[in-house]
């Protein structure tokens, strides 16, 4: 799996999480939604994500390197 799917699914689960724990937890857990949600907008623009840099490191490859290796290159 790419970075980029990766990123699509972890940002659902925490968005999806945060809901669950404010609505039968604490409504305060609804801070940490608008933060993954400012995250993700602001990362559209600068390209500054840090859930990306630690999938790197774990070793997942973009969309583009993953292209790269089935071509041949």
């Amino acid at each position: 799996m790419s970075i980029e799917r990766t990123l699509f699914a972890f940002g659902g689960t925490m968005v999806m999480l945060t809901a669950l724990l404010a609505l039968f937890h604490n409504p305060l857990w609804t801070w940490v939604t608008l933060f993954i949600g400012f995250n993700c907008f602001q990362s559209s623009f600068t390209g500054f994500c840090p859930p990306s840099w630690a999938m790197k490191k774990f070793g997942l490859k973009t969309e583009a390197e993953l292209a790269l290796e089935s071509a041949g290159g």
